[in-house]
């Protein structure tokens, strides 16, 4: 029986990683939940057995009941009436399936009857399930909101609302407007203290809410009159059992059909303070939106998985001329760099999420002690990395989901082109990664800064101390020469001192620093496993080494004269 976590031995190699003994020593508290609740783990071993176990349960959830009802899922989509939304039956089942499972509120405590698991196991099922259905991925992990109300609500709050979640009831964030998408200090949706109630009231409109039906919700909302800023904004919490809000319509969207994206009319609905005034989107919505970003690049890591998996199974059947088709090194050429680019954007969501289940880890340690000078140390380490390699694991994994499904179609051939092969729908799904929780221009805004102040060359130079089999030391030199590239455009950009010639190989100079950073991690994956990961260490450098040496070619040419001409072309475009 077909498995979407046991059938990629790639997944639990990255499990495995040597530095999850410090996430779930830090996670587990020393085992002190052991006493306490039976199903809590007892030592290291007896923990990674339970991730093991539970990504077991969720890959064949996902291959026997998600995959199996996807293509019924996105032809029917879900339904509105009466302002309420209806799930398409097959989401109904697939949530159900994974309700009875136990496959909620798995990163809580396991006193609100969470799992307690860390980020990255979280993560690699939020993969397997996007390999299996995109749309019905934005449904099941919109419960990782609950980490945002578990940071910064109250003790109250957490009784009140996380056990709701962790008996599989859904959530959704509720940011954008239709005046506010990327720019959110622009949100207007008004938030008003009502004194005879004691609670407050919100009123306005919100659109394109991923799952905007849910059970609770998390609504960023203008609390201080007269703002126009983000410093008027705070975050409330919202309980569709109180009511008030109501589905004026689901969006028509080009893909992931199974999510119902919303527009919201708030009519004086009651909702609660989640944590201080003013801090809605300064704090709180910078923390949701880097754990939503690391959740979209897991869904594009599945999506890649999905389309190479079609692709890959289509090309051994398909006959032409006499002979199969992945034969023909026209096709085999796109099947391996789909690969590469699957492997490598696979290994930087993991090493992004290790990094986050440390810094988190020690967060919630703080709320309980004072943490040592070394834990502080430490705590600050990984926080950077973390934000550091966030919108790189979004940013690139969004753009190789794309690239993956483009060349997958390419690979189906007229075929490709037609409704009944699934590698169509997985095209229509990962085109939208690249554009929500953040566009790669904004993820690029995010990443620009590391690369100014050094803190990506230095994590590559880090990179460079680790050891390699004595094979990949040529590698090793490439990916070097690699670096200095990157490191000499930079260098050549800040001496220009022009902000808007910055701006506009922001983009490039991030590519080049996740090109050298991903060939380092995954340069370190073929040295521990050579038969999962050698041939697509020299796939990906091979096509790393060509895209840096595309942009350090544009960038070292490049003059500020230069820019009028595509400026001038999309104003004088604009005037017509």
């Amino acid at each position: 029986m077909a498995n979407y976590y046991s059938d990629i031995p790639e997944l639990k190699y990255h499990l495995e990683n040597p530095m999850m003994k410090r996430i779930v020593e830090l996670k587990e508290r020393d085992f002190r939940d052991k006493d306490e609740f039976d199903y809590a783990p007892v030592d290291y071993a007896d923990a990674m057995d339970s991730y093991n176990k539970v990504l077991d349960i969720v890959g064949d959830i996902t291959a026997n009941v998600i995959a199996p009802n996807a293509e019924g899922v996105d032809e029917e989509g879900p339904h509105c009436h009466d302002g309420r939304v209806d799930y398409a039956s097959g989401t109904v089942e697939n949530l159900d399936a994974m309700v009875k499972a136990g496959m909620n509120g798995m990163t809580m405590p396991r006193k609100y009857n969470g799992l307690n698991f860390p980020i990255t196991p979280y993560t690699m099922c939020a993969e397997v399930v996007a390999a299996a259905d995109a749309g019905f991925g934005n449904i099941w992990s919109l419960q990782d909101c609950i980490e945002t109300l578990y940071e910064f609500g109250d003790e109250d709050q957490h009784s009140r609302f996380i056990p709701r979640v962790c008996a599989g009831e859904t959530m959704s964030m509720d940011l954008t407007e239709p005046d506010a998408g990327s720019d959110l200090q622009s949100v207007m949706l008004k938030a008003t203290f009502d004194e005879e109630n004691n609670c407050w009231r919100l009123n306005g409109v919100k659109r394109f809410i991923t799952n905007g039906d849910a059970d609770i919700h998390l609504v960023l909302a203008r609390s201080e009159e007269g703002t126009r800023d983000g410093r008027g904004l705070s975050m409330f919490i919202y309980d569709k059992r109180d009511g008030g809000v109501d589905v004026r319509r689901i969006e028509n969207k080009m893909g992931i059909h199974g999510s119902p994206t919303c527009e919201l009319v708030y009519k004086n609905a009651k909702a609660e303070l989640c944590g201080s005034r003013k801090l809605g989107l300064i704090k709180y919505v910078m923390a949701l939106m880097n754990g939503a970003r690391l959740g979209i690049a897991a869904q594009s890591v599945g999506l890649s998985q999905a389309a190479y998996n079609e692709a890959l199974a289509y090309a051994k059947d398909r006959e032409q001329f006499g002979k199969a088709i992945i034969n023909f090194p026209a096709v085999y050429d796109m099947l391996a760099t789909m690969k590469a680019k699957l492997d490598a954007g696979r290994a930087l969501l993991y090493q992004t999420s290790r990094y986050v289940d440390i810094y988190k880890a020690l967060d919630d340690i703080a709320r309980e002690r004072k943490l040592t000078p070394e834990e502080r140390a430490e705590q600050k380490k990984y926080a950077k990395l973390a934000d550091s390699f966030t919108p790189l694991a979004k940013g690139m994994n969004s753009e190789y989901a794309n690239q993956n499904a483009y060349d997958g179609i390419q690979v189906h051939g007229g075929s490709g082109f037609m409704l009944e092969y699934a590698c169509q729908r997985i095209y229509r799904d990962a085109r939208i990664t690249s554009i929500y929780e953040g566009t790669t221009q904004l993820q690029t805004v995010a990443a620009i800064r590391y690369v100014t102040n050094g803190a990506y060359i230095a994590t590559i130079r880090d990179f460079e101390q680790q050891p390699v089999l004595p094979e990949y030391e040529s590698y090793m030199n490439r990916v070097k020469e690699m670096a200095n590239k990157f490191d000499a455009c930079t260098n050549a950009v800040k001496e220009a001192n022009n902000q808007e010639l910055h701006d506009f190989v922001a983009r490039r100079l991030m590519e080049m620093a996740a090109d050298t950073i991903m060939c380092h991690l995954l340069m370190q994956d073929a040295t521990n496993r050579p038969d999962l990961f050698a041939k697509s260490l020299n796939v990906y450098v091979n096509y790393a080494e060509a895209e840096v040496e595309k942009h350090f070619n544009f960038i070292r040419k490049f003059t500020a004269e230069q820019l009028d001409s595509y400026r001038q072309m999309a104003v004088e475009a604009s005037a017509e």
